[in-house]
């Protein structure tokens, strides 16, 4: 694995119940702990904000500023890599909630979000992905696509791109338009970027497929099967790119009337879907119990953070809500040691304290107590 990203200090202004606050971080495993509602996840939250997008609960940026202040939020990075030490803040001011509202300046020069992706990768696993594999298809595809923006990260551009076209498209459907020339502008965009999504994914699959391999046949976090559901990944894995684009741009021509009937565009790969099966129970995920749910997607997350640090040459941040509440002892233990092994920083959460005590003297231990941050008793 490369040399170890991690975030030195963190200040927020005015972000969810922090009006400010100024932290110290040490590289490695971080705890946080405290009652529920104290803010420990607003804490992950705003790290998370730190890449691309709106975050681990992709909340409207006007929930994400403090009640009662002035409508902004700001938070600041000190980061320390391979590369040295640089420094990243974001933000919105008062009333400007709109996606392209939130700044990002890096070592105090304006920047594009995506640029932050320069410097550091974020990936997350929150108590709301427990249903990954029993709910919409629309959330493992959102779960896929952050998989792929931590090695790609042009995926974001594409998948924007992507949508707008889409919607515009959309719009043509519903408005019964018959304009050709504007249909097929729409429809040649969406081949080109929806063929380029999908062999990102198919790619990342792929990759993480083979990470996955290398986990023990036995270990505390079962090996997974996965694959896609989708035309264009599909064919992309047979045919030439050029191929597929126009098969697509066939296809969404000709589907015009089909999709005018819908209102709204009924192929491509907004509709296609990760699939995920218990290798050892050979027992499709969404049939899984519970635990082994959590126990799948644990060992997804974690082969793929190995994966980003290798392809990448940036160790991951680890963003790990409530984790310890919902793994028995063993594989919280074998948690701790592959986290180690993998040399991130991992910010972890959890009421009870006593649930880490395993990594006393191996990381930092902090009480969250409604706006305030500070050591931990006795860690």
């Amino acid at each position: 694995m490369p040399a170890q990203t991690h975030i030195s200090k963190l200040t927020l202004t005015n972000f969810r119940n922090y009006a400010t606050l100024a932290i110290d971080v040490a590289p490695g495993a971080v705890v946080f702990s405290g009652d529920n509602g104290a803010g420990k996840t607003n804490l992950l939250e705003a790290i998370s904000f730190l890449t691309p997008g709106r975050g681990l609960r992709r909340a409207p940026y006007g929930d994400v500023a403090r009640e009662g202040g002035d409508g902004g939020f700001a938070l600041h990075a000190r980061l320390d890599g391979p590369d040295g030490e640089v420094e990243i803040g974001t933000g919105i001011s008062g009333g400007d909630t709109a996606e392209s509202g939130r700044r990002v300046r890096i070592n105090g020069a304006a920047a594009r979000a995506e640029g932050m992706l320069e410097w550091l990768r974020v990936v997350w696993l929150t108590p709301a992905m427990d249903s990954l594999f029993t709910g919409p298809a629309a959330d493992r595809r959102r779960f896929l696509d952050r998989l792929v923006l931590a090695i790609d990260p042009g995926h974001g551009q594409r998948a924007l791109d992507y949508e707008k076209a889409m919607r515009g498209r959309n719009r043509l459907l519903t408005e019964g338009s018959r304009d050709a020339g504007w249909f097929e502008a729409i429809e040649t965009q969406m081949a080109e970027t929806g063929v380029a999504i999908a062999a990102a994914r198919a790619e990342m699959v792929r990759l993480l497929a083979a990470m996955i391999g290398r986990l023990p046949d036995t270990g505390p976090f079962p090996q997974a099967d996965i694959g896609l559901s989708g035309d264009l990944e599909a064919e992309i894995a047979g045919a030439p790119a050029v191929d597929v684009e126009e098969r697509f741009r066939r296809a969404l021509a000709d589907g015009r009337d089909r999709d005018r009937a819908a209102g709204r565009t009924l192929e491509g790969p907004h509709r296609s879907d990760l699939m995920v099966r218990h290798r050892p129970k050979a027992m499709p995920a969404e049939l899984c119990s519970t635990g082994e749910q959590k126990a799948l997607l644990v060992g997804i997350v974690l082969s793929h953070a190995r994966l980003t640090g290798e392809m990448s040459g940036l160790t991951p941040i680890l963003l790990l809500d409530e984790i310890a509440a919902h793994l028995d002892g063993g594989r919280r233990a074998a948690l701790f040691s592959i986290l180690e092994e993998l040399n991130c920083q991992a910010f972890m959460t959890g009421t009870d304290a006593a649930l880490f005590s395993s990594l006393h003297g191996r990381a930092q231990f902090l009480t969250v107590d409604h706006g305030t941050v500070g050591p931990t008793e006795d860690s």
